[in-house]
């Protein structure tokens, strides 16, 4: 059976009568009758009893009436979230983000998308960029703010933004009036770091490596709001964007001698399926970063 057997089965039972359901299907009448028959032949059970006057669903017929409609209506249903969709009037958005993009980057943006498309449901999920990467394979996430650099090959990408990568320190720190420093003068401070997997830990780490340099750790956390409030107090300095000391009081930031600038991205599988919500969704940040 198909759904145009289905349909014109339901009509028939619903006017009790060839012609009216022919008529209201704007078929003929004939055509009506072959293509009820060949659905009796293709299941073979007789579902109408016909006499002159009007035809009566059999026992068979009964049975099959309800999921009949069962199953036009889930292809309606269908249809029509397909055509919400089109319109952008369902649908959901998986994104991952960094905690620092998350916090100074992304909410103007999050709070644009959702009032142009209000319907659309956000999911906005704050990890660190090799879980995000990890995730984004893995197909827990349509879409994912990562570091530009190693990308894996199943990931494609879109430039989001660029951003220097400074020592932060308190306001009244030893360090505080310097207008550049070294990386020996930073790694030789107390500092408190996110933990692996965070693009701005991936930098230190890095660097660490390239100067065979071991760092003094004091505190690792992955609580942004901790992080400042350490610096802040001046138990430790740190590393992170400059967009970051941009928004935050009682920080100073301090470039690196050797400037050092991140290139940060948007990304998403490759050979993955984007819904229009997605696409709407890069489309938007990229009109609005």
């Amino acid at each position: 059976m198909n759904l145009r057997q289905l349909r014109y089965f339901v009509s028939v039972a619903e006017q009790k009568n060839f012609t009216r359901a022919a008529r209201k299907l704007n078929i003929a009448q004939p055509a009506l009758s072959i293509a009820i028959k060949k659905l009796e032949t293709n299941i073979g059970l007789n579902l109408f009893d016909r006499n002159e006057r009007q035809v009566h669903l059999t026992q068979e017929g009964q049975t099959l009436l309800p999921h009949a409609y069962r199953i036009l209506r889930m292809v309606e249903d269908a249809n029509t979230e397909m055509a919400e969709l089109r319109g952008l009037q369902k649908g959901e958005v998986r994104v991952g983000v960094p905690g620092m993009l998350g916090s100074y980057f992304f909410p103007s943006i999050l709070m644009g998308f959702k009032s142009k498309y209000p319907d659309l449901k956000l999911s906005v999920v704050e990890a660190g960029t090799q879980s995000i990467r990890q995730m984004l394979l893995d197909g827990e996430l349509d879409i994912g703010v990562i570091h530009s650099q190693d990308v894996p090959a199943a990931l494609d990408t879109t430039h989001l933004i660029s951003s220097q990568m400074v020592a932060v320190t308190s306001v009244d720190h030893p360090l505080a009036e310097q207008t550049s420093m070294s990386f020996q003068a930073f790694f030789d401070e107390e500092l408190v770091m996110f933990k692996k997997g965070y693009f701005h830990r991936e930098f230190i780490d890095r660097i660490c490596a390239s100067h065979k340099i071991t760092p003094n750790l004091s505190f690792e956390t992955n609580l942004l709001a901790m992080i400042l409030n350490i610096v802040r107090h001046g138990f430790a300095i740190t590393a992170l964007l400059e967009l970051v000391t941009q928004h935050e009081p009682g920080l100073i930031a301090i470039p690196f001698e050797e400037p050092v600038t991140l290139d940060i991205s948007m990304a998403w599988r490759k050979h993955g399926y984007l819904s229009l919500a997605d696409r709407a969704f890069i489309d938007f940040v990229q009109e609005n970063k």
